[in-house]
């Protein structure tokens, strides 16, 4: 059945045979939702393999109930932004289409910076998309489509046509809702006509776990408090404390990446070993040492420095 995708099992970028079991022309929905457009598409197109990717962790567990419902074999799931998978999953020209149904608007003036279908996202894509490869656009807004239609244009590496929405776009939840209401909707085709200069190469990969080894009392540490460390790129949030047994604690960290496109919730430790206190990364959770989650290790250790621990070794 459908499968997600995660950190520890893929390569960056994926391989699509090894990832999909099979050879065939690659697919990308953006936003998945439930999961019930790439059933369509699967049955519409069913030699395609079919890679979605959806930042709501809701959206991803309602999508693997349905493909295992459906019995959809052809699909990964990547839980996170589209300008991560974008850049770091999908290989060079592999791509032969992509959807975006639906998208968030964000009809707010101030707002109009998150939006996905920017010129800088356009470039990008155009080095993932095979030649005469497409993304197809499906809203029920219509300032986007139109701001969408310029910022394609103005990257100077699509063609857009207007063409009316295709059957199998109207049966996405979205759609049934807004047709009910008697919502307009507007339909674009983005042809690649170019290749964007940049490379944009993939992240590089990390094993090695970002730690540091101290020397100190557990009992030194005070009081638990949040605190938010910025560094260039991101921001790196400890959220919770939790006391590890028997001598130890656990640390719920948020490292958002604004530049990378990654948001983890990642699990720091502090934990007696053989060679002296061990404070890194823990393996739980899938996480992806990124230049974010070192940064947040090294806020570990510098407090745990501050509070009277020393440094033995430190590797971040």
């Amino acid at each position: 059945m459908g499968r997600l995708l995660r950190f520890s099992e893929i390569t960056f970028p994926l391989d699509p045979v090894a990832t999909f079991g099979r050879a065939g022309p690659l697919f990308l929905e953006i936003g998945f939702g439930d999961g019930r457009f790439l059933v369509t598409l699967h049955r519409r197109y069913p030699e395609a393999n079919l890679l979605g990717v959806e930042a709501a962790a809701a959206s991803v567990a309602r999508a693997l109930r349905r493909l295992a419902r459906e019995g959809v074999e052809p699909v990964r799931l990547f839980k996170g932004r589209a300008g991560f998978a974008l850049r770091n999953l999908v290989p060079p020209r592999s791509l032969l289409a992509v959807y975006v149904n639906f998208p968030d608007p964000w009809p707010k003036s101030r707002h109009a910076g998150r939006r996905l279908l920017q010129e800088p996202f356009f470039r990008l894509l155009s080095t993932r998309l095979a030649d005469g490869g497409r993304l197809l656009l499906t809203t029920d807004h219509r300032d986007y489509f139109e701001f969408a239609v310029a910022e394609g244009e103005r990257s100077g590496l699509f063609a857009a046509t207007a063409p009316p929405p295709p059957a199998e776009v109207l049966t996405t939840k979205y759609a049934e809702k807004w047709r009910a209401r008697g919502r307009r909707f507007y339909h674009a085709v983005f042809t690649k006509v170019g290749e964007a200069e940049e490379a944009f190469p993939p992240l590089t990969k990390e094993e090695a776990m970002p730690h540091a080894i101290l020397t100190g009392e557990l009992s030194a540490l005070g009081p638990f408090a949040k605190e938010v460390h910025p560094f260039p790129g991101g921001h790196a949030i400890f959220l919770e404390r939790a006391a590890r047994e028997p001598e130890g604690y656990y640390f719920l960290v948020r490292v958002e990446e604004e530049a990378l496109e990654l948001v983890q919730e990642v699990v720091l430790e502090v934990r007696r070993s053989a060679h002296g206190l061990y404070a890194g990364l823990k393996r739980f959770g899938d996480p992806l040492v990124t230049p974010g989650v070192r940064r947040a290790v090294a806020a570990l250790v510098e407090g745990l420095v501050e509070a009277g621990f020393r440094i033995e070794k430190r590797s971040y």
